[in-house]
């Protein structure tokens, strides 16, 4: 089994989704997760990543997985939207989108650092949202 599907696996088993898997050139493996969306705001604490280390330890010693270091955190303010339900839990909320390279009037302009409102999750999914980049970023505004 791929290390990707081995850890999504086992963070999913415990209830929560995994945001991202980062293996650095130094042996350490950096575990994103947050609660799935539901429609309530709950937030990942520390006895949430606690719990998930400890089993992944577990797992990833079953499995033979070689690594130095496990890190298990919360997104934070600067969660990557890759997936469309992403996309559907943030939509009104301002989001940053990094281009790969510049496209239609932000190519003119020279930005690479377009600012947007999600909004396109539902009528044309995420690749339009992010404007065919998986760059795209939550900034932390708090509707009140």
């Amino acid at each position: 089994m791929a290390l990707q599907e081995l850890v999504a696996q086992t963070v999913a088993g415990l209830g929560y989704d995994m945001v991202e898997l980062e293996r650095s050139a130094g042996g350490t493996l950096r575990v994103t997760i947050d609660w799935p969306w539901d429609g309530s705001e709950r937030f990942v604490n520390v006895e949430d990543c606690e719990r998930v280390t400890r089993q992944l330890q577990y797992t990833l010693e079953v499995e033979e997985v070689d690594y130095q270091r496990l890190e298990v955190s919360s997104p934070g303010i600067d969660r990557p939207l890759r997936h469309e339900k992403d996309y559907e839990r943030f939509v009104g909320e301002v989001v940053d989108v990094t281009l790969k390279a510049p496209i239609g009037a932000a190519a003119a302009a020279g930005r690479w650092r377009p600012t947007a409102a999600s909004s396109a999750a539902r009528s044309s999914g995420p690749r339009a949202a992010a404007g065919r980049s998986p760059g795209v970023t939550r900034r932390s505004r708090r509707r009140g």
